[in-house]
């Protein structure tokens, strides 16, 4: 686990310097007409075969560390602290951020290049470097985008170890964890074992980004359209198999849509049944899980739905076919707060609830332990902004009249609760990357005490 050139090579401000602007020839490298980048686009892409996802997506998850080095090459040139008033005469109050200087960084196997992307361009152009982790099923992701860095880092006279990767599983985690020369670690995953982490690293009072679980609602305003809704629910129910953080699993839907809207919702799925396919093939819209624990997770959910009361009015099947396919599914007649909704399944199941007001619909859309994504659909301004404010909605990312994944990198990403409270991509996520110091600067021969304290 001991990549000795990373832990030994300390960030300075020439270093910084030099990384931020090699981030420049990064999008060069991954990008480019998509018939001639092998990365994503032939028959053995490691992105698409060892994540199983369609081709479509991904690009679009490469296309998320292209955009989030485009983010950090304009970061590095506004990156700067405050320069504050003194209270006393002479004196100059400032705050300078600095590199951390090791970043260890554990991702998931659902988003093995983009997560990555988030943490490291951002890290790099602070002056960090890195330690990476992925998923212990998904090392030709990892290996594939370590190597496109390395070869933009040694094409700028940079040490290829600025970005190491070190594969394996939960005993390089650990390891990682508790590694005091490690002085931040960001970890993306459940959030059973998030909560490990961030207790192996704050026992030695480092810090964590966790980006964990999330137990997304759409929320249905009666004057949505119902169109709208359909099509924005197809995409965040079932887009990567169910199988994205920002997946949504709760349909809280206002009583006087919620028939028709559950009619057109399983007509929508019944004409997508057609799309499920090999991820690799064009036209695919819906690939398989991701190994046979989610296929588990998937019949155990459906049978603990169903003991409950539930009724699966589509789907709740394996697919008997080559592969970890599962039918779409949708469950009706549970309560909100049925143990099995308050449970994040990762897988595509989604449960359909009836209620009498936005109110309503918003506090059950808190009262889950997570706090990742969410959504509401409306016209009404009063509850556009009743959703928005600290009445509304408690999570991390809050939307309106679009659905609860398919986040933009220009924001930062993360959520509240059990979610972990981090947050990653932009926005100002660089400031966790880096440490602060406040400076005071006297330039006269006097020395006047804060507070007005004499002491003489």
């Amino acid at each position: 686990m001991r990549p000795i050139v990373v832990f030994r090579l300390h960030s300075s401000q020439a270093q910084q310097f030099e990384v931020q602007h090699s981030c420049i020839s990064v999008p060069e490298l991954f990008s480019g007409k998509e018939d001639s980048f092998p990365f994503v686009s032939c028959k053995h892409s490691p992105c698409i075969i060892s994540s199983g996802k369609i081709k479509p997506e991904g690009i679009g998850e490469v296309q998320e560390y292209v955009d989030i080095c485009d983010f950090a090459v304009g970061l590095s040139r506004m990156v700067g602290g405050s320069v504050l008033p003194s209270e006393r005469p002479g004196h100059v109050l400032m705050e300078n951020w600095n590199p951390l200087g090791v970043v260890g960084v554990i991702t998931a196997f659902n988003f093995p290049v983009a997560v990555y992307g988030w943490n490291s361009a951002i890290a790099m152009v602070c002056g960090d470097t890195l330690v990476w982790k992925g998923a212990p099923t998904t090392p030709l992701v990892s290996i594939a985008t370590t190597k496109i860095v390395e070869s933009v880092l040694v094409k700028n006279n940079l040490p290829g170890a600025v970005s190491a990767l070190c594969c394996g599983g939960a005993d390089v985690g650990t390891a990682m964890a508790k590694d005091e020369r490690l002085p931040l670690v960001s970890f993306t995953g459940s959030t059973s074992v998030g909560n490990k982490v961030a207790l192996m690293v704050q026992e030695r009072f480092g810090r964590h980004l966790l980006e964990l679980g999330g137990n997304n609602a759409i929320i249905v305003d009666e004057d949505a359209d119902p169109e709208m809704v359909v099509r924005a629910a197809l995409f965040a129910c079932v887009g990567t198999a169910g199988q994205r953080c920002t997946t949504t699993r709760r349909l809280i839907l206002h009583h006087t849509l919620h028939d028709v809207i559950v009619e057109r919702l399983v007509k929508a799925y019944g004409n997508f049944m057609s799309r499920i396919g090999d991820p690799l093939d064009d036209g695919t819209l819906y690939g398989p899980m991701h190994s046979q624990q989610g296929i588990d997770g998937f019949l155990a959910t459906v049978q603990e739905a169903q003991a409950l009361g539930g009724k699966v009015v589509f789907g709740g099947k394996v697919i008997e076919r080559e592969g970890y396919f599962v039918e779409p599914t949708i469950i009706t007649g549970l309560p909100h707060d049925a143990p099995v909704v308050h449970k994040e399944t990762f897988a595509p199941i989604a449960y359909i609830l009836k209620c009498s007001s936005v109110d309503e619909g918003i506090s059950w859309n808190n009262e889950v332990k997570q706090g990742l994504s969410s959504s509401l659909f409306t016209q009404n301004l009063a509850n556009v902004f009743k959703w928005l404010g600290p009445k509304g909605s408690d999570c991390g990312i809050i939307n309106i009249n679009i659905p609860t994944n398919g986040a933009e990198i220009g924001g930062a990403f993360g959520g509240e609760k059990h979610t972990g409270g981090g947050r990653e991509s932009g926005s100002d996520a660089w400031k966790q990357y880096m440490r602060r110091s406040t400076c005071t600067i006297n330039y006269t021969k006097e020395l006047p005490l804060a507070q007005g304290i004499k002491f003489e």
